[in-house]
């Protein structure tokens, strides 16, 4: 039997501290409706996050997360990938 997931199972109990009107909103939205979308389990999906104010987007979401040092993002995911590949990796990028 496939679980079902609500679009709030998603969804961590941190809310988002960025400045009103910021891009970041709709790129946590987006994402947290990918993730539905596509009826991820929430266990095994993995964010990995860079520098900057976007990097706090995996404290958002209700999966595990990672924050890479500066320009480390995509290698950490690679290893994270390599590690263990029955995990969704995701990349979240931006500021510059």
């Amino acid at each position: 039997m496939k679980l079902e997931f609500e679009m709030d199972t998603y969804k961590s109990e941190i809310k988002p501290t960025w400045c009103p009107g910021c891009g970041d909103f709709a790129v946590l939205r987006a994402l947290q409706m990918a993730i539905h979308t596509l009826q991820l389990e929430p266990w095994n999906v993995v964010i990995v996050s860079g520098i900057g104010c976007s990097s706090n987007l995996p404290h958002f979401l209700s999966t595990y997360g990672f924050h890479a040092i500066h320009g480390r993002a995509l290698p950490v995911a690679e290893g994270v990938k390599l590690a263990n590949p029955d995990l969704q990796v995701i990349v979240t990028g931006g500021d510059g």
